[in-house]
């Protein structure tokens, strides 16, 4: 009795539907109850009896969906601790709010650098479910005085960087309390992040846990490892036999050899996975290998052991993001192919089953930007034996961040989930919560990022013609997409060679 009266207190907001479905009830049995009474009636009164009926039948159902709805946002209430201060809850926003379901699918991330943190972001969009599993990969570097008297063992920046890609901060707060470089002159070359994986250290006398412990502390969604928590040195071994055992020197070492990377291997070669890495690997739906620098950051993961082996048995979906830009002394010329061939060849075969690649149409002035330092866009070139078996999909991916060329973090997302929700077909399995989840967050996601790109397109156009972007719009000439891209440049083109001939007129 005490469970039937909690539904009728006032903070449940479950009478006003309780009573709209008895009131439905009242007006549709009413309406029955005069077509079985009277035998013969006018217009009129059939008129009444239809329109009672009906409303009486509105209201049933009216009734049924608020309850249901109202039945969900309590359940939500009761369940989840972060809306225990919420009075209100919108259904709509629990639907599509990833923080709400904790059931998304399991993503594991492997990588290092800024292409993880690109991929982190993204994913975070559409499940808690993720696991990072960061390169470390800053051994071989020769620490500052600080940096040695404190005494840290485990390179944590990548680390670092993957928490704050993966934390529900985004005013960026965390990012600068954990960047932050001590003023003291004591502690100068050394950031914040040092210290506190420092003091975790101490407490806890074990590098893995320290960040296992740090993933609670910072609330992220998901967790973030390191890929082992061995000391390791990533060594390059050069076309011309030359061997190249510190990191950072690799694509200098390249560059004076004239030469390129024929393989990079680790050191010592037995390096342990840290706990819960594989653990991680086997239970994943998805696992997402790169985007980063293909000889530092992507493969020296693969090498650890039991890494690759266990990708391989893994029956997750296997995505590889291919780089949009080459790395000098490290993929010099390098087609899509060939980044694709240097994983196989480190690893073997069964390691990817996806490669999304950018499809190229990277505005040329931050192209020349990059060619100054010697990289250059890959070319979308997949030919190749050991690449039958891969399937490769071209996608538009990247974006300027920062006046760089980057991978876009919502659309490398996109195209993860639109894998997973089409292997969820597959499966037979579009009934699941998990997958109508997806589908519509993912549906959403790409209606608004449209209406977005095309106000942005529209406001742009006006600004330039002089019309306030806010006036009603009128009907213009559909432009072609390199027209409507570079349109800017083109006139600037045209006016140069009109002033050319102008002059050259002039002398003649």
């Amino acid at each position: 009795m005490k469970g039937i009266l909690h539904w009728f207190r006032s903070s449940s907001k479950m009478k006003r539907w309780i009573l709209l479905v008895l009131l439905g009830i009242v007006l549709t049995c009413y309406g029955i109850a005069e077509i079985l009474v009277n035998k013969e009636l006018n217009f009129i009164e059939i008129a009444r009896i239809i329109v009672t009926f009906v409303v009486g039948f509105t209201c049933i159902v009216l009734g049924l969906v608020m309850l249901n709805k109202r039945n969900m946002e309590l359940f939500i209430e009761a369940t989840d601790d972060r809306l225990k201060h919420r009075k209100n809850v919108n259904v709509q926003s629990l639907i599509f709010n990833k923080k709400i379901y904790d059931k998304g699918p399991n993503i594991v991330v492997i990588g290092g650098g800024a292409g993880l943190n690109t991929v982190l972001t993204g994913m975070k969009r559409y499940t808690n479910n993720i696991t990072a599993i960061v390169a470390v990969s800053e051994y071989g570097k020769t620490p500052n005085s600080s940096r040695t008297a404190l005494g840290t063992t485990l390179p944590f920046e990548e680390v670092k960087d993957s928490i704050v890609a993966l934390s529900a901060d985004t005013k960026g707060e965390l990012d600068n309390l954990l960047n932050h470089e001590m003023a003291n002159e004591r502690l100068k070359g050394l950031k914040f992040s040092d210290i506190y994986f420092t003091a975790m250290k101490e407490i806890y006398w074990n590098d893995t846990e320290s960040i296992e412990k740090s993933n609670a502390i910072f609330n992220i969604v998901g967790n973030v490892l390191p890929v082992t928590s061995e000391e390791m040195t990533i060594c390059a071994e050069l076309e011309n036999g030359y061997v190249v055992e510190e990191k950072d020197r690799i694509p200098e070492v390249v560059n004076d050899k004239m030469t390129k990377i024929s393989r990079v291997y680790l050191k010592p070669s037995n390096c342990k996975p840290a706990a819960g890495v594989l653990k991680a690997i086997k239970e994943a739906d998805s696992i997402i290998i790169g985007p980063g620098s293909l000889y530092t950051n992507v493969i020296p993961n693969l090498l650890v052991n039991g890494v690759a082996k266990a990708i391989k048995e893994s029956k997750a979906i296997k995505i590889y993001v291919n780089n949009i830009m080459t790395e000098p002394g490290q993929t010099d010329d390098y087609t899509v192919a060939d980044h694709v061939n240097a994983i196989i060849e480190h690893c073997g075969e069964g390691i990817i089953d996806y490669c999304i690649y950018d499809t190229g149409e990277v505005i040329p002035e931050y192209i020349k930007m990059y060619n100054k330092e010697g990289a250059d866009l890959v070319e979308q070139k997949i030919n190749g034996p050991a690449l039958r078996k891969i399937k490769f999909i071209k996608k538009n991916i990247s974006t300027i961040i920062d006046g760089k060329i980057r991978h876009d973090p919502y659309l490398v997302a996109e195209s993860a989930i639109t894998l997973i929700c089409n292997d969820y077909k597959f499966q037979d399995k579009e009934n699941d919560p998990e997958y109508v989840m997806l589908n519509a967050k993912l549906k959403s996601d790409k209606r608004i990022n449209k209406l977005k790109k095309d106000k942005a397109k529209i406001d742009k156009k006006a600004k330039k013609k002089g019309i306030d972007p806010k006036a009603k719009a009128t009907k213009t000439k559909k432009q072609s997409k390199f027209s409507s891209k570079y349109s800017e440049r083109i006139k600037s083109i045209k006016e140069s060679d009109e002033k050319y001939k102008k002059k050259q007129a002039e002398r003649k």
